[in-house]
C-alpha cells in the first residue's frame, strides 16, 4: 500500500463524529424549543428521532467501514457517534427509573 493511504486520519474521523452529534443536538434543541409542536410532536417524537440517528448513524458507520479510505474513517466516526448517543439514551432511562424508584421514600 502507498504510505498515504497507511496514514490514520484523526481530522476525518472527527467529522464523521460530528453529524450524528450535530443531528442529535439538533433534536435537543427542537425538543427544548417544541419545534415541531404544530406538527403534533410531543416527548415520544422527539425520542424516536434521537434514537434514530443514533440507530442511523450506527448502520450508515457499519456500511461505510467497507468502503476505501478516507470512508472506513468516516464510517469509525459515525460508529463512535452513534453509540454516543446510545449511551446517553441508557444513561437518561435510568436516571428516570432511580427516580421512579425513589418517588414514594420519605427521606
Amino acid at each position: 500500500m502507498i504510505d498515504v493511504e497507511q496514514r490514520r486520519r484523526p481530522g476525518v474521523a472527527f467529522a464523521g463524529f460530528l453529524v450524528p452529534f450535530a443531528l442529535q443536538v439538533a433534536v435537543v434543541a427542537a425538543y427544548r424549543s417544541r419545534y415541531f409542536a404544530d406538527a403534533g410532536w410531543l416527548g415520544g417524537e422527539y425520542a424516536y428521532a434521537f434514537i434514530g440517528v443514533a440507530i442511523g448513524s450506527i448502520v450508515l458507520g457499519c456500511a461505510a467501514k467497507f468502503f476505501r479510505p478516507p470512508w472506513n474513517s468516516v464510517g469509525t466516526g459515525l460508529v463512535l457517534g452513534g453509540v454516543l448517543g446510545f449511551v446517553v439514551v441508557v444513561v437518561v432511562f435510568a436516571v428516570i427509573l432511580i427516580a421512579l424508584s425513589r418517588w414514594g421514600m420519605s427521606p
